[in-house]
């Protein structure tokens, strides 16, 4: 019984890591978020030849395998880092309370909580920037053999309108006589 108890006391913070740190994979772009069109008169198979072509180009233009692997090893050093970090601010702590162990536990829950959310920001910003060059490359290449790329619409907005509420005005009570009002000297020269 001893041996599962022990078991399981370490599987659930290893598996606690394996998910923080699972946040933070950058897989590569593996399609274009833009959208091509045929120029008049292409047919669909030399449409989808263009297509594949341009995709392959982006592809290996951006060295986006690269790019992911970067992206995944920086953003698992920030939760190492946070993890760190963490357990030795928190055994500081624990050892001024009386209980570094304590301290450091909570300090390397608490750095991994926070470096694997900042970990997992960091990867998404590289995984949207590696996008872009993959849509900038595949753009360019579809446009270079003739085909074209849909512009979005820019959607608009209007504000919307918000209502301040005046500051309400509170008259003096009747009979109320304001005091006078006060005069400061010139200041003595001596």
């Amino acid at each position: 019984m001893i041996s599962s108890t022990k078991s399981i006391s370490l599987a659930i913070p290893v598996s606690a890591i394996a998910l923080a740190l699972g946040g933070c994979a950058v897989a590569p772009p593996s399609a274009p978020s833009v959208v091509a069109l045929p120029h008049k008169g292409e047919s669909l198979d030399q449409f989808q030849q263009n297509d594949y072509a341009c995709r392959d180009y982006a592809y290996r233009s951006t060295n986006a395998s690269g790019g992911a692997q970067a992206a995944t090893t920086n953003s698992v050093n920030s939760a190492a880092l946070g993890t760190l970090g963490g357990a030795a601010i928190g055994a500081l702590f624990g050892a001024a309370g009386g209980n570094a162990g304590a301290g450091a536990a909570i300090g390397a829950g608490s750095g991994l909580l926070i470096g694997g959310a900042s970990g997992a920001n960091s990867a998404q910003y590289s995984a949207a920037g590696l996008q872009a060059h993959y849509d900038a490359a595949y753009a360019q290449c579809m446009t270079a053999k003739g085909d074209t790329i849909a512009q979005p619409r820019p959607y608009y907005v209007a504000p919307q309108p918000y209502y301040v509420a005046p500051q309400p005005y509170y008259a003096p009570p009747p009979g109320y006589i304001a005091p006078p009002p006060v005069m400061y000297a010139p200041y003595p020269y001596y």
